[in-house]
């Protein structure tokens, strides 16, 4: 039983030593490419757009 219990704690202690080393050894990865500045579209006034005047509807009616 103590034999078992001594085995548990060595587990912990490697467990915890391999957990602690792999954040300590781990590399940041670095971006592949920074990405450009987004492209704004010119407005095409070909299309044609329809504008509606109209008096607002109160709720009664």
């Amino acid at each position: 039983m103590k034999t078992l219990k001594n085995l548990e704690g060595l587990f912990l202690v490697a467990a915890t030593l391999t957990v602690v080393a792999t954040y300590a050894s781990a590399a940041v990865p670095v971006a592949p490419h920074v990405a450009k500045a987004p492209v704004v579209q010119k407005i095409d006034t070909s299309i044609p757009t329809v504008v509606v005047h109209a008096k607002r509807l109160s709720a009664a009616e």
